[in-house]
């Protein structure tokens, strides 16, 4: 329906292949492909076709337009109140998800500085002259020093953000 419909209009608008090609931007054996039903233009090359034809999509896919306007806008808010829809619930998921992720985040936390507290520096009681010992305690410490000084800040943070993605009723 699509290949016939194509080559009627683009005959009945007085135009070959190669100048419907050059308006649309594509090759002239492109045309005629879509005319011989070869292969189907995208969604977004079928709005290109309609606007360089001048005729609604909806006729060159074969549709009968018996609809009145007042139907149309109706159809037309009832999908972009389903895409709201969607839009919101996708938007909802990953407020969930970061929520649940900074909670996590923070739990995390406080288990390491827990076990940090309860071990009261492991590092202090390894014997240095072992240089894999030595290697371990240098570990240990860096990253008590760093977790330290930077677990606080991520902590607020992470609390503020738990406040912020919390579902508002």
């Amino acid at each position: 329906m699509l290949k016939e419909n194509i080559k009627t209009i683009r005959k009945s608008k007085g135009l070959s292949q190669e100048e419907l090609g050059i308006k649309l931007n594509v090759v002239r054996q492109t045309i005629s492909k879509w005319e011989q039903g070869l292969s189907v233009p995208d969604s977004e090359m079928l709005i290109s076709i309609s606007e360089a034809l001048e005729t609604p999509v909806s006729t060159l896919l074969g549709e009968t337009i018996s609809e009145s306007k007042v139907d149309d806008l109706k159809a037309i808010s009832e999908k972009l109140e389903i895409i709201n829809l969607q839009i919101s619930q996708r938007k909802n998921a990953r407020r969930k998800t970061v929520n649940w992720l900074l909670i996590l985040l923070c739990v995390i936390i406080i288990i390491i500085l827990i076990s940090l507290i309860l071990l009261n520096s492991p590092y202090l009681s390894l014997d240095y002259n072992n240089p894999e010992k030595a290697v371990l305690g240098v570990a240990l410490h860096s990253f008590e020093w760093v977790f330290i000084r930077i677990a606080p800040i991520i902590l607020i943070g992470s609390i503020i953000g738990i406040f912020l993605t919390r579902k508002r009723v």
